[in-house]
């Protein structure tokens, strides 16, 4: 009787953990394809792509001139024109994703023809799905270096 009762406690235990890395590979999943709607949307100008990821109560917060300035979603989105064919010099990826229990935080870098830039995000998983809650950003002009050219050996 005692050999039946730790085989049923053990194969609970393991049905526990298995079910946990399920959930886990999923909310990363989940993670990932919210990131990538912000992605996929900055790259081709998609309003409507850009807000999917977004909590209601999305704020984007950034320093300029030593000022903490702090955006809205719906004034971040208004910014947005109408949807656009994506750049060939224009490239997004998720840097990294870490996840504890409900909410997450994630950083994702942009580049564009002249600037670079990093985004922190913070991310709260609801009855509807994972969903940025805010942003902070930065960016840098990238750097054009001049480089001379070998001279031809005669």
């Amino acid at each position: 009787m005692r050999k039946v009762v730790l085989f049923i406690s053990f194969s609970f235990v393991f049905l526990n953990v298995k079910a946990q890395a399920n959930d886990s590979e999923n909310d990363l999943l989940l993670i990932q394809k919210t990131l990538n709607f912000y992605i996929d949307g900055q790259a081709t100008g998609d309003s409507v792509m850009v807000g999917k990821s977004f909590h209601s109560a999305w704020q984007l917060k950034y320093l300029a001139d030593d000022k903490l300035n702090i955006v809205t979603k719906s004034q971040y989105l208004s910014g947005f024109k109408k949807p656009y064919a994506k750049q060939p010099n224009w490239s997004g990826r998720i840097i990294s994703i870490d996840i504890t229990n409900q909410i997450a935080s994630a950083k994702i870098e942009i580049s564009t023809s002249k600037l670079l830039f990093i985004d922190y995000f913070n991310l709260m998983k609801t009855s509807k799905g994972w969903f940025i809650v805010d942003k902070i950003s930065t960016r840098t002009p990238h750097k054009i270096v001049e480089a001379t050219a070998p001279k031809p050996k005669e």
